[in-house]
């Protein structure tokens, strides 16, 4: 694969040497053009697309340097994340330290350390900045509460996963690019999904088609999103995100019309990944073991049926 630091056009696919597993024919879309419209049937189908233009009138686009939001809340505590995040068999979202958001990002962009901030609610930890984005009239339902910002280092990856809530994502990229791969739901299985939990441990960069034989039939997307793009996401979209440069994103979410994504959500959240971190403490690695051939054994009845 070519340099992850290369430049790239703006909503391009980034090359790979294995096109067999992404594609390139990502929806690209301008609310300006259509009103919407195209927006709509990208949601209609349930199929990703990149917006050009829903943030084109937020002030967080020229507000939101490190230097200005270190002078208007950098005295916020805030949770910070390192590599292990992703780590197999680690609970979901524990974090690795505490500190000054105005240290946080010192230590991110000035000494390059490897840290990441996830799922920062601004909503709730520093509402003013809602002042600088706004809600496009479009139709959608989204919600106040829960807008959430992401904090990257260069060379930082979040890794593949569905979300939880199985809500509509739609993520804006304000500084610093990144790449993003993408599956849909059906892909699950050739990604050898672990049971109770929404994450995958497959390899993207190096696939280990030996150890993991049904992922050569996983089909997705990769893209490079740049500041001021918007990705959005259908409810079960598998993503992966790695940070090209150190980046910030904000995420809006709505939920899906459809009752039984809304209905699952509030199973993963209520009764799913409840049960897993109870697993998880009780039988620690021997539950994360049981998971992993649960999804080997998942995925060969995959091949089984392509077979037959």
């Amino acid at each position: 694969m070519n340099s992850m630091t290369s430049a790239a056009p703006l909503g391009a696919s980034v090359p790979t040497d294995r096109p067999e597993m992404f594609g390139s024919d990502l929806s690209r879309l301008q609310l300006a053009a259509d009103g919407g419209a195209g927006l709509q049937a990208c949601i209609d189908r349930r199929q990703p697309a990149v917006i050009d233009d829903f943030a084109a009138s937020w002030p967080a686009l020229r507000r939101w340097s490190p230097e200005r939001l270190s002078l208007r809340v950098g005295d916020r505590v805030v949770r910070v994340f390192d590599a292990s995040f992703g780590e197999p068999g680690r609970n979901y979202m524990r974090s690795v330290d505490v500190m000054p958001f105005s240290r946080f990002l010192d230590q991110v962009l000035d000494q390059g350390r490897d840290l990441r901030m996830f799922l920062y609610n601004i909503s709730r930890q520093v509402p003013e900045l809602l002042d600088d984005i706004e809600f496009p009239d479009i139709g959608l339902n989204f919600s106040r509460r829960f807008v959430f910002t992401f904090f990257g280092c260069r060379g930082s990856t979040t890794p593949l996963h569905y979300d939880i809530d199985m809500g509509q994502v739609f993520h804006t990229v304000i500084r610093g690019r990144r790449r993003v791969r993408l599956f849909a739901p059906d892909q699950s299985r050739a990604l050898y999904r672990h049971p109770f939990t929404v994450r995958s441990y497959v390899d993207l960069d190096a696939p280990d088609f030996a150890t993991w034989p049904a992922l050569a039939n996983a089909r997705g997307y990769e893209v490079v999103l740049e500041p001021g793009q918007t990705l959005f996401m259908p409810p079960g979209w598998w993503h992966e995100f790695h940070y090209l440069e150190p980046g910030i994103g904000v995420s809006f979410r709505s939920p899906d019309r459809r009752l039984g994504s809304r209905l699952r959500g509030a199973v993963n959240l209520l009764a799913v990944s409840p049960a897993d971190r109870l697993a998880n403490r009780m039988l620690g690695r021997r539950w994360f073991a049981w998971k992993g051939r649960q999804a080997v054994r998942r995925a060969r009845q995959l091949q089984s049926k392509r077979t037959t």
